[in-house]
C-alpha cells in the first residue's frame, strides 16, 4: 500500500540505486531516481519529492551543489545526504548548504528504512514530533534547534545528533566509541578529538557556563553523561 510519500534517490551507482528503489517501493514509498546532479536538480524542482536521498559524490554537479542550488530556488523538503566517509560529514556540517541530515555508506537497509520512517512520522504528524525539555530549554530535533526564552538557537547536524542521543539516554554514562558510532555511522574513521571538539561547541549552546558544565559532564577516561536532574 502506498504511503503517499515521494522519495527521489540520486545515486550514480546503479546497483545500489536499484537495491534502494526496490526496498523502498516494497515499504510503500513512491520512488523516483536519478544518476547525476544535473538530472536530479531538474527532477527535484519539477516533481517536488517529500524526501531526497542525495549522494555526496556525483558525476558533474556534486551533491552539495545540487542541495545548495535547489534550496536557493525554494525547495524546502527533506534532503538526506548519503556519504561514504566520516570526513565528508564534517564538511556537510561545516558548509551549511542546506542538508537536513545524512546517512553513511555502506548503510544497512533496515537502518535506512528506520531513519526514513522517523522522518515520515514528522512529515505526517508535525504537532506530535519529538521535543525534549531541560531547564528552560526545548530541543526540537527535527528542525535542529533549541528554543530558550522564546529565542531560537540553531544546531549543526552533528550537534543535533549528539544532543538527541544524550536526551534519549539521560543520566547514562555514554562512552566515546558508542557516541562516535551513533553520530558518524558504521565506517566511522573520526578520532576522539573531533568528538570532543563538537562537545565543546555544543556546551557553548546549552550550558550557562560552558567552562563549568552542569548538563553535559565529562566522565574521565570513559566519555560523557547528560545530567537530566
Amino acid at each position: 500500500m502506498s504511503k503517499g510519500i515521494k522519495i527521489l534517490i540520486v545515486e550514480d551507482d546503479e546497483n545500489l540505486r536499484f537495491l534502494v528503489v526496490h526496498r523502498l517501493k516494497a515499504e510503500g514509498y513512491d520512488m523516483l531516481e536519478a544518476g547525476d546532479g544535473e538530472t536530479a536538480k531538474h527532477m527535484i524542482l519539477a516533481e517536488k519529492p517529500d524526501i531526497v536521498l542525495l549522494d555526496w559524490m556525483l558525476p558533474g554537479m556534486q551533491g552539495a551543489q545540487v542541495c545548495e542550488e535547489v534550496r536557493r530556488l525554494g525547495f524546502d523538503k527533506l534532503i538526506i545526504m548519503m556519504t561514504a566517509k566520516a570526513q565528508d560529514i564534517d564538511k556537510i556540517d561545516a558548509y551549511n548548504f542546506g542538508a537536513s541530515d545524512y546517512v553513511t555508506k555502506p548503510f544497512n537497509m533496515d537502518v535506512l528504512v528506520a531513519m526514513l520512517e522517523s522522518k515520515v512520522k514528522f512529515l505526517l504528524n508535525n504537532d506530535k514530533s519529538e521535543i525534549h525539555r531541560f531547564g528552560d530549554t526545548e530541543h526540537h530535533p527535527n528542525i535542529h534547534s533549541l528554543i530558550r526564552q522564546g529565542k531560537k538557537i540553531e544546531l549543526t547536524i552533528l550537534e543535533n545528533r549528539i544532543l538527541l542521543y544524550f536526551l534519549r539516554n539521560p543520566n547514562n554514562v555514554i562512552n566515546r566509541e558508542e557516541l562516535m558510532l551513533v553520530v558518524w555511522g558504521y565506517n566511522s574513521d573520526v578520532n576522539t578529538r573531533t568528538l570532543d571538539m563538537h562537545i565543546v561547541r555544543l556546551r557553548k549552546k546549552i550550558e550557562l557556563n560552558p567552562d563549568n558544565p552542569q548538563l553535559l559532564q565529562t566522565v574521565r577516561g570513559v566519555g560523557y553523561r547528560f545530567n537530566a536532574g
